[in-house]
């Protein structure tokens, strides 16, 4: 990505590159961005640091991810679901006059310009999938499937991974905002670790109240 304007969504949540999510928008300036990007269907997003997403008045982080908009649906009420995949991160240089939705002079990061390391790679994957095997035990209802298809390419897979961990938003953000994938993974494993504890004692604290037969 070259240095240009951007149309920007920030949001209460972070998106990665290769992710996919839905998202709602119900607000007119937003609405409006919609039809400004109905033809390239890319706009960018960020984590909001501060305040509210709903009416402005909020402070933003400077790095984000371009996304694309895989489709979208009208609803009744005026409201429309998007879906969208993140494509790139970027980092934001300036931001414009939300005119009237807002907008950020963006440039690119050298996210891809370092070869992942295999070994790293699939010793952080085991420990992604055993944190959400675990996860499945604990918290059934906000664990998705334990078996993902995972890209061939590294550094698709190890984005991948970074959205497949279950992490808290900060943590989420710290991970976005390295621009070594190495790092990321390692952040990554880290997470997964602390996680794990996390989970292995809500599970024995679910033990210990479950009623003895």
């Amino acid at each position: 990505m070259t240095n240009r304007e951007l149309a920007m969504f920030p949001l209460g949540m972070v998106v990665f590159p290769h992710q996919t999510v839905g998202l709602c928008v119900f607000e007119p300036r937003y609405h409006a961005l919609l039809a400004d990007v109905e033809h390239e269907r890319r706009f960018g997003t960020c984590l909001i640091e501060r305040g509210n997403e709903v009416g402005g008045s909020d402070e933003r982080t400077s790095v984000g991810t371009l996304v694309e908009i895989l489709g979208s649906h009208q609803l009744s009420n005026g409201q429309t679901l998007i879906v969208v995949e993140g494509i790139e991160c970027f980092e934001v240089e300036a931001w414009l006059e939300d005119d009237p939705y807002p907008r950020a002079r963006v440039g690119q990061r050298c996210c891809d310009d370092v070869a992942v390391e295999p070994a790293l790679l699939k010793s952080t994957e085991s420990g992604v999938r055993a944190l959400r095997a675990l996860q499945s035990e604990v918290v059934a209802d906000q664990c998705l499937q334990r078996d993902c298809a995972m890209d061939p390419d590294p550094g698709v897979r190890a984005w991948q991974l970074c959205a497949l961990t279950p992490m808290s938003i900060l943590d989420q953000f710290k991970v976005l905002s390295l621009s070594n994938p190495n790092d990321r993974l390692r952040l990554v494993a880290e997470i997964c670790c602390e996680r794990y504890g996390d989970y292995q004692r809500m599970l024995a604290v679910d033990e210990l109240r479950a009623p003895s037969s």
